[in-house]
């Protein structure tokens, strides 16, 4: 990989680390459909109290199913294939394409000091995030 595609991905990982975000790849929909099916089950089943019954065994069971699969962005960065990498670099660098650094220190410099430039390039990460990997974004409170 390129110095400026892993700055990249280091300032990516600086911003995303900032903000405290956390992403589920894939996984989410699992325990909702959990929680709902059992939910319904019980409804035809046990009536209103069955409802609330299997809702909340649903709503267990699919929060057991699903733990662990939040990771912080930063890991989830990391993680990406080569591939993946180059094409959220390329997303990146339509936005500081412009910007002449010499290394990952001075491009978070430079992108943490302009409010805009660091919006622009946050969004471009969660889009990417969000259409490429179809992941949840959560963020930390």
């Amino acid at each position: 990989m390129s110095q400026r595609v892993d700055d990249v991905m280091k300032l990516c990982c600086e911003l995303s680390a900032n903000q405290q975000v956390k992403t589920a790849v894939k996984h989410s929909g699992k325990g909702a459909l959990t929680a709902g099916g059992l939910a319904f089950a019980g409804g035809l089943v046990g009536g209103p109290l069955g409802i609330a019954v299997g809702g909340a065994v649903g709503g267990l069971l699919g929060c057991w199913m699903t733990s662990g699969q939040f990771k912080p962005l930063p890991q989830v960065i990391m993680e990406m294939t080569t591939e993946q990498q180059q094409k959220l670099y390329e997303d990146i660098m339509a936005i500081v394409g412009s910007i002449d650094w010499t290394d990952v220190a001075q491009l978070t410099t430079i992108v943490l000091g302009n409010a805009s430039l660091q919006q622009q390039v946050t969004a471009a990460l969660l889009n990417y995030i969000h259409k490429e990997l179809q992941a949840e974004v959560h963020y930390i409170d």
